[in-house]
């Protein structure tokens, strides 16, 4: 494939993001941007998982940080740690926030960048944390 050339196979990478508390969403834009680059995909669509059941991944403002402060509060409030939760080890409250949050995001890939709004950046959610993770993504070329 020469650069002139669109990239005409999906591509798929991942990459690690180290937690340092419990609960914390971490921006990860710039690293899915890099995939997006070595992927050569100009034009289709950036799907990112995480395969663990504490964790998920959102889209949100990534101007103000304390927007993602914010988001992890009332997260916190919606789902206290140690609520008396039937599962027993003391993660209930991670499980839930992750399936509240979801595990996945699908972002458009125009002319070879991530086609997020102005505001927008790529969160890594961490809700049982301090742990080392993986984010897996796949980028996908239009036909």
């Amino acid at each position: 494939m020469t650069a002139a050339e669109p990239a005409r196979r999906s591509f798929a990478s991942e990459f690690g993001v180290r937690t340092a508390r419990r609960m914390a969403l971490i921006e990860i834009t710039a690293e899915v941007q890099r995939a997006v680059e070595a992927s050569g995909v100009r034009e289709g669509v950036c799907h990112l998982f995480v395969p663990h059941t504490t964790a998920g991944i959102l889209i949100n403002e990534n101007d103000d940080p304390a927007v993602a402060r914010d988001i992890s509060a009332a997260l916190d409030r919606l789902v206290p740690p140690g609520a008396g939760y039937e599962h027993l080890e003391g993660n209930a409250d991670a499980h839930i926030k992750s399936a509240l949050v979801g595990i996945s995001a699908a972002v458009f890939v125009e002319r070879g960048r991530l086609a997020l709004g102005r505001w927008q950046g790529i969160f890594f959610c961490e809700f049982d944390g301090p742990r080392e993770r993986r984010v897996r993504v796949k980028i996908v070329p239009d036909p």
